[in-house]
């Protein structure tokens, strides 16, 4: 059995410590339901959530990624079973990304939605 114990753990150049956020971790992550007055439940890097109609949820971030081109995966839970089940995440900017559910070809609510941003902050 082996122990690694390290206060800081510096770059191979020697210039900045090595956080978390260099590496390949998620750079945000949250859920919150999606129904009634809509809430993180919990998050790490979300500033705030907007209802932004039937469905639709936008999810902003306190700290930005670098460019739109960060990578984003969305999922949700707690629905009725209908036909047609979909929920689809995009990028707005470099701090905000959307969330759109659909059932029976039409937006719907959801109880809780969760998602995740990897890439690189700004």
């Amino acid at each position: 059995m082996s122990t690694l114990k390290a206060d800081t753990i510096v770059a191979s150049d020697g210039t900045s410590p090595v956080t978390l956020t260099k590496q390949s971790a998620a750079k945000a992550w949250n859920s919150f339901n999606g129904t009634g007055t809509i809430a993180f439940i919990n998050s790490f890097n979300g500033s705030s959530l907007v209802d932004s109609g039937t469905g639709e949820y936008d999810v902003n971030i306190t700290n930005a990624m670098d460019s739109i081109n960060y990578s984003i995966l969305a999922s949700n839970g707690l629905h009725t079973a209908h036909n047609a089940a979909n929920t689809n995440c995009f990028q707005n900017t470099s701090s905000q990304y959307s969330t759109v559910h659909w059932e029976n070809n039409g937006r719907q609510d959801i109880t809780y939605m969760s998602g995740q941003i990897h890439g690189d902050l700004a």
